[in-house]
């Protein structure tokens, strides 16, 4: 059985987003000022908290729409605040819940162009996938997950992994 374009990414997208939600959760809970967490860097000459979800966000509708072959919806990257990133990661997972999983048909070989402001980047789908939207899309979860444990957010690495709990099973 071999594993379709779809299963690849929406299912993935999604659970990784529902986490980085519940991170953004778990920083306002945190008694930290909210922001402080929006503006942290780990260095002067790296972009901040509230544009590492802006790229996950930007990343996760680009890969659907540009795999689907569907209009990726523009976001204006002016969030502020922790609740204002938690209402882009809501719109994002309701851009990609709506994409119809009929429309992935043939994304493996689809012709898929990533405009930079310098060059365009060309691929078919799957190589689209793999070399340019899953490690983009982990870079920069990964990033904003290590900020909120730079500025003292109580998390660990379960609440990074989007772990389907019907996997877990206990030891015999």
């Amino acid at each position: 059985m071999s594993l379709s374009l779809y299963e690849a990414t929406v299912p993935l997208l999604l659970g990784t987003l529902a986490k980085l939600d519940a991170l953004l959760d778990k920083a306002a809970a945190s008694g930290i000022s909210g922001s402080e967490i929006v503006e942290a860097r780990l260095t002067p000459d790296m972009l901040p908290f509230s544009k590492q979800i802006q790229i996950t966000s930007d990343t996760a509708k680009g890969a659907v729409a540009r795999l689907a072959g569907v209009e990726n919806p523009a976001m204006a990257d002016t969030e502020t605040t922790l609740p204002e990133l938690k209402d882009r990661i809501a719109k994002t997972v309701a851009f990609i819940e709506g994409v119809d999983k009929a429309a992935f048909d043939g994304a493996d070989d689809r012709d898929v162009v990533v405009k930079l402001p310098s060059f365009d980047l060309h691929w078919v789908g799957r190589d689209y996938l793999r070399q340019y939207v899953l490690p983009n899309f982990y870079f920069h979860t990964s990033i904003a997950y290590a900020l909120l444990r730079l500025k003292g957010v109580q998390i660990g690495k379960s609440d990074f992994l989007p772990v389907d709990p019907s996997a877990v099973r206990p030891k015999s």
